[in-house]
């Protein structure tokens, strides 16, 4: 079998906007590609949105047997990965699209930069309407690992897995993607040990567009698992990156956690509050502080309901 230059995967579950992002594949101006679509065993038709496309030989359908689920979402990504016959590969959402330009765009890029495992598109956020709301800010068309940590948190970069084109090689000898509950941190994960090697390189014009909806996988519903999820990438961080790191990295994984904890206790005050008093062992996170943020969260439900 011939291998592709890239193969674009979408882990589906939703169907609304599952159309304009296989669509968006099938518009692009670089014509080597593959599709490879799984279906997270979805409640919603998403056969009946692909069927029409499978006519196209590049396109692949798969439908798991059992949902992995939005806590093993990484999961997912990875059983996308095990399809693959591209030498790159891009894993993105199934709401959000690439732009025309992409792949002719990351093309450049690899002949520009031909040794690096990961590449990063400039990208937009677009709402439910698909109106642009956002934009990235501008990133230098070459970065150190050191750099990129760097910026990543002095300037409070956002950024998706669909930002992102890895080596297929490179994934497949480091056991794919970064696994974390909620895929929390996992697509920064793996694109900043990809960088570790040998850097990465920066789109400079629009590349991707990410949906910034309602639909999203929900962290407000399982904030419990979402802090230790953020614990455990920051012990990884600081031991995979700990020669590089910058001296303020952890501070964005602790207001983080302290802020989930927040909403937790302000959702339940007296359970939450039991909760994290009793249950703050292996967290990176002072006992004093998580009291404190606990009674943060009392007087704002307290507040709350005296406002209704």
């Amino acid at each position: 079998q011939r291998t592709m230059k890239f193969s674009v995967t979408i882990p589906a579950y939703k169907s609304r906007f599952l159309h304009e992002a296989i669509e968006s594949v099938v518009c692009q101006t670089y014509a080597d590609w593959e599709l490879i679509i799984v279906d997270d065993c979805s409640p919603e038709e998403l056969a009946a949105v692909v069927m029409q496309y499978l006519s196209d030989k590049r396109i692949h359908y798969y439908r798991n047997e059992k949902n992995c689920g939005a806590i093993n979402v990484v999961d997912n990504w990875n059983i996308c990965l095990s399809y693959c016959t591209g030498d790159y590969v891009i894993c993105m959402g199934d709401d959000d699209r690439l732009l025309p330009c992409c792949l002719e765009e990351y093309s450049k890029m690899l002949k520009a930069y031909p040794h690096l495992a990961v590449y990063h598109a400039k990208t937009q956020i677009i709402n439910e309407d698909g109106e642009v709301t956002d934009i990235q800010e501008n990133r230098p068309e070459y970065e150190t690992c050191k750099e990129v940590l760097y910026h990543q948190w002095e300037d409070q970069r956002k950024q998706f897995i669909g930002d992102f084109l890895f080596s297929r090689k490179w994934l497949n000898k480091n056991g794919g993607y970064v696994k974390f509950p909620l895929a929390y941190s996992s697509d920064w994960a793996t694109a900043n040990l990809a960088t570790k090697e040998s850097g990465i390189a920066n789109g400079q014009i629009p590349m991707f567009e990410y949906r910034d909806n309602n639909n999203s996988i929900s962290r407000s519903q399982n904030l419990k698992i979402a802090v230790r999820s953020c614990n455990s990438s920051y012990k990884w961080y600081a031991e995979v990156f700990k020669e590089i790191l910058p001296p303020f990295f952890g501070k964005y994984f602790i207001r983080n956690m302290t802020d989930m904890i927040y909403l937790d206790v302000r959702q339940s005050p007296i359970a939450g509050t039991v909760y994290w008093l009793t249950h703050c062992k292996g967290l990176s996170l002072t006992y004093t502080k998580i009291a404190e943020t606990c009674i943060r969260g009392i007087f704002a439900s307290i507040r709350n309901k005296k406002s209704r």
